[in-house]
């Protein structure tokens, strides 16, 4: 790595879920690799009062925890934690912006980091803003003539509607060029996701067929089966929504539907990425419930335990109207796929915890015999599982052995698990690294984060103002209200019903 990637990384909120749960462990396990610079340091900055070494303590113990790191192993953490410094600030109160100036210089001094500084901004949305100003304020944000850089890197909700995106943008570049700004989104650096691409533009056999003449649908699907557990404050302000279909799941569709780069590079990446969401198909207020379906998970008996419905969750309201389900039907209008439906799909308290992608491909023109009955093969699928059991899987049809010409649906399968010696990094380890190393190919920019909230704005808009588009209810541990299917366009359709396990098993089951 080369010397100029040396840095210091400052976390606001550092006491906070997100830093101990993924981020420390992801730099743990960059050092652990070797991929972090010789020369950084991570700087933890929070309201909470630690000193240097009670910080580093306490990190430890989080990475014990969250990396699964046994306790006999824990000495292995001792030189990453000699790397780690502290200081206890308010990050509204621009005075305190002195104090962390003073302490960057002398960590910059100590570990010889060159001035370069990440900001991570591990905190609530509404701190974004005044964080990056008190920081423009003290001169922290400004790149030197010695080539030293400056990052700052935001977590989502990047805003709430479009109106509240277009304004954080502004903020932000007005004390930040674009190119220092690294919205991140975790999906966008997992494996499976990233492997979309290699897939696409590596193999001869699939990009010729990656268009609207072969393929007759595409499904996206985010599923969890978990609630709101304590984010019932957070979710109740945000939903599905803007939870997960603005950002993640619209992230995704643009990779499986991007155009070929000319070359593989943050610019002319994110360039193509920005023409598939200022081409999806804006939804008219008055087809919002043609095209889109919202549900909230009710109360349940699981196992003979009862499960919490949504308006029972804490911190929510007891007739809130925010929805923790979304099944929507898009378009993209451009050559490649005029015509092809999208369907996303995302829930909470659902049958199984799965993200995944599938790509169905057309049916074949002619039925080689007249009784269908004789020849019911389904359409082939491609099926590329982001999480759990990640991996991809072909279906296709064979004639079973004996007599006649019955069909029978088998797979090609590939799991990542396979690849014994080989290992697979967590999104925040692959993304944190792409920051050091200068890289935005896998960060959102800010016209196409505007671009996604141009398109589900319409959505929201309808779901506040308009009584006549309802709510459906959803007990916990099924898939989502039934009328998640009424969006298809044919009532011969149905969503796949994945297990946890990459099979050619899609049916549906419910949990008893």
């Amino acid at each position: 790595m080369a010397q100029d990637n040396s840095c210091i990384i400052a976390i606001f909120g550092a006491s906070g879920d997100l830093t101990k749960r993924k981020l420390m462990p992801a730099l743990y396990a960059l050092f652990r690799q070797g991929l972090l610079p010789k020369n950084f340091a991570v700087l933890g900055t929070s309201r909470s009062p630690f000193t240097d070494e009670a910080y580093r303590k306490r990190i430890i113990e989080d990475v014990v925890t969250y990396a699964g790191i046994k306790k006999s192993e824990q000495k292995q953490l001792e030189p990453f934690s000699k790397h780690i410094y502290y200081l206890a600030m308010d990050a509204t109160d621009v005075s305190h912006y002195d104090d962390l100036k003073d302490k960057l210089s002398k960590i910059d001094s100590a570990e010889k980091t060159g001035g370069n500084y990440i900001f991570y901004l591990s905190t609530s949305p509404s701190l974004y803003t005044s964080i990056a100003k008190n920081l423009g304020k003290k001169g922290l944000a400004k790149e030197g003539k010695d080539s030293s850089w400056r990052r700052i890197i935001i977590e989502k909700p990047f805003g709430r509607d479009l109106e509240s995106a277009q304004e954080l943008n502004h903020d932000l570049q007005r004390i930040f060029k674009e190119d220092q700004i690294y919205r991140i989104d975790h999906y966008l650096g997992k494996e499976t996701v990233q492997d979309i691409f290699a897939l696409r533009f590596s193999n001869g056999i699939f990009e010729p067929l990656w268009n609207r003449n072969y393929i007759s649908r595409v499904e996206i699907t985010a599923a969890e089966t978990i609630g709101v557990e304590e984010r019932g404050g957070y979710y109740d302000h945000y939903g599905a929504l803007r939870d997960m279909i603005q950002n993640h799941l619209l992230q995704v569709l643009g990779t499986v539907t991007i155009e070929p780069p000319s070359f593989f590079d943050a610019t002319d990446v994110r360039n193509e990425s920005i023409k598939i969401f200022q081409s999806l198909r804006p939804i008219k207020p008055g087809d919002v419930d043609k095209c889109a379906v919202r549900g909230q998970y009710t109360e349940s008996v699981i196992n003979g335990k009862k499960v919490l419905g949504y308006r029972q969750e804490k911190d929510v309201a007891h007739d809130s109207m925010t929805e923790t389900f979304v099944a929507l039907k898009l378009y993209i209008d451009n050559w490649r796929w005029g015509g092809v439906p999208f369907y996303l799909r995302t829930g909470k308290c659902l049958p199984s915890r799965v993200s995944e992608v599938v790509i169905e491909f057309k049916r074949t023109p002619h039925h080689l015999f007249t009784q269908d009955e004789l020849c019911s093969a389904k359409p082939n699928q491609l099926i590329i599982r982001i999480q759990p059991d990640e991996g991809i899987l072909l279906r296709f049809g064979m004639k079973k052995p004996g007599a006649g010409f019955d069909i029978e649906e088998v797979g090609m399968d590939f799991h990542y698990s396979e690849l014994v010696d080989t290992y697979i990094p967590e999104a925040y380890e692959r993304l944190i690294l792409d920051c050091i190393m200068g890289d935005a190919t896998h960060y959102a920019r800010a016209d196409a984060v505007e671009a996604c909230w141009k398109f589900v704005d319409p959505i929201l808009k309808a779901w506040e103002d308009d009584p006549e588009v309802k709510l459906y209810g959803y007990p916990v541990g099924t898939w989502g209200p039934p009328e998640a299917r009424h969006i298809f366009d044919s009532p011969n359709e149905d969503w796949r019903y994945p297990t946890d396990h990459l099979t050619t098993d899609g049916d549906f089951y419910e949990l008893k």
